[in-house]
């Protein structure tokens, strides 16, 4: 699949291409800034030669995380938290038949404290109050406790779509949780007509085995910028 129609891939600005097309009821943004509702998250995007903009969305404190090729320097009013490199992945070659699984249910707002406490506790990506909602999640319960969850995030163009929120509490690691889940929010994506893709921090090689084994491949090399007001 391609998007010749768009100046740039969509993948390659993920947040500013989400927060301009599929997921443009989401944009908080004004001008040459997109800024996704606070609820969801910290992310935004800014015009090419726009950068100083940003510094308004921190005007009360908070930090602001951008995804985009290169690290993105602090304009004036703004300071530089910390950066991240990070491998993109896309799972874009023939996809292998997948049988649902029982005892993987989908979430949903009776499980939103349960959701919550995981992925705070374990840091896979920001999380906020309507994190959730950004589409479909899934889990996996032993003894009644929310062992491990993934769900999505951003559907830059129409056939993409973004794993994300993948966490499974220490005690329940090792037990194969996690790749069973991806499976799973990778069926319903490619259901819809969807190509799955991931963001994994790049020093994570255990998490970039698993995911090559899920069958994504490097795309391409991002970086992760989460600037905040200067001091």
């Amino acid at each position: 699949m391609t998007w010749d129609h768009l100046p740039e891939n969509p993948l390659d600005r993920p947040m500013w291409y989400a927060l301009g097309g599929p997921q443009a009821a989401l944009d908080v943004g004004q001008g040459p800034l997109r800024r996704i509702d606070p609820a969801y998250g910290p992310f935004a995007g800014c015009a090419p030669g726009h950068e100083q903009a940003l510094a308004t969305l921190v005007a009360d404190g908070g930090e602001v995380w951008l995804v985009e090729p290169d690290e993105v320097a602090p304009p004036s009013g703004m300071r530089l938290v910390r950066s991240a490199p990070l491998l993109q992945m896309i799972a874009d070659g023939e996809p292998e038949p997948y049988a649902p699984e029982a005892d993987i249910l989908p979430l949903g707002e009776a499980d939103v404290a349960e959701m919550t406490e995981l992925a705070l506790a374990t840091e896979p990506g920001p999380w906020g109050p309507s994190t959730w909602r950004y589409g479909q999640f899934y889990g996996i319960r032993i003894d009644g406790r929310l062992a491990a969850m993934a769900g999505e995030r951003m559907r830059p163009a129409p056939g993409l779509a973004e794993v994300s929120g993948v966490c499974t509490w220490p005690e329940f690691r090792g037990q194969g949780l996690a790749a069973r889940l991806i499976r799973r929010v990778m069926a319903e994506q490619r259901a819809r007509g969807d190509v799955p893709y991931l963001h994994s921090y790049a020093g994570n090689a255990g998490a970039i085995r698993l995911y090559e084994s899920l069958g994504f491949r490097a795309r391409r090399t991002m970086v992760a910028t989460i600037l905040g007001k200067a001091e």
